[in-house]
C-alpha cells in the first residue's frame, strides 16, 4: 500500500511543486493539499494521513502550531509530521521537534531527501536536513529544559545507552543493525524498550532526551 500524505504550503507553486515530486516517487501518493494550517488540521483529523508535510509559515495556522495539535504531547493517537521551509533558523527547528514532528527539511533538500523523510516518517524515524543537524544536536546540548527530563523508569543497559546515542546522532534503524553487529529486530527492541523507560513515543523524543540530560554530547 502506498504512504498517504497531505501537503499543506500556503504558496501553490510550492504546494503543486511537492505534490508532483512525491507522486512521482514508487509508494507515495499525496491525498490532499492544503493552503494553509487549519484547513490542514481539519484534512489530517478527518483522514488520518501516514505523513503530513507541512511548511511552517502558513495563515490562519502555522505549521509548528498545526503540528503541535497533530502529534504534540497531548495528543492521544499522534499523526507523523516532516515540517518543511525555507527558512534555515535553529528556533525554528526546535519548536518544530518540541510540537512532535518526526522530520524536519529545507525546501531545496530536493527530491529524493525529501521522500527519505516521508518514508522515514511512515516508518517511526526521523530525518532531519544534514545541513542543520550538528547546529541542532548543539541546540539541545545547551537548551535549559523547564521542567527537566524525567530520569528512566528503569536503569537503561549498556546496549540501550549504545542505542540511545546512536538514534540521537539520527541513525536509523539498520544503520543502527549493521554498525553494532546486530539483528534489526533486536534494534527495534531495544528502541522500543528506550520509550518504555524514558516515557517518550518516538524516536525524535528519544534524541531530545539524549541531549538536554547531557547522556549524549554534540
Amino acid at each position: 500500500m502506498s504512504i498517504r500524505v497531505i501537503v499543506a504550503d500556503d504558496q501553490e507553486i510550492a504546494r503543486t511543486g511537492l505534490t508532483m515530486i512525491l507522486n512521482a516517487q514508487p509508494g507515495i501518493e499525496v491525498i490532499a493539499e492544503a493552503g494553509d494550517g487549519r484547513q490542514a488540521v481539519e484534512l489530517a483529523q478527518r483522514l488520518r494521513p501516514d505523513v503530513c508535510l507541512f511548511d511552517i509559515r502558513m495563515p490562519r495556522l502555522d505549521g509548528i502550531d498545526a503540528t503541535r495539535m497533530l502529534a504534540g504531547p497531548a495528543v492521544a493517537d499522534p499523526l507523523a509530521v516532516v515540517v518543511i521551509t525555507t527558512f534555515d533558523l535553529d528556533e525554528y527547528v526546535y519548536a518544530a521537534l518540541r510540537a512532535g514532528a518526526r522530520g524536519f527539511l529545507l525546501k531545496d533538500a530536493g527530491p529524493d531527501m525529501l521522500s527519505q523523510a516521508v518514508r522515514a516518517a511512515a516508518n517511526g524515524e526521523a530525518l532531519i536536513a544534514p545541513s542543520i543537524t550538528a547546529r541542532l544536536l548543539e541546540t539541545f546540548a545547551n537548551a535549559a529544559p523547564s521542567p527537566p527530563p524525567p530520569q528512566p523508569i528503569d536503569a537503561l543497559t549498556v546496549r540501550e545507552e549504545e542505542i540511545l546515542a546512536a538514534v540521537a546522532r539520527g541513525l536509523t534503524n539498520s544503520e543502527i543493525a549493521e554498525a553494532m553487529h546486530i539483528s534489526l529486530s533486536t534494534v527495534k527492541s531495544h528502541v522500543a524498550s528506550l520509550m518504555t523507560k524514558l516515557g517518550v513515543r518516538n524516536r525524535v523524543e528519544i534524541a531530545m532526551w539524549a541531549y538536554e540530560t547531557r547522556r549524549v554530547k554534540s
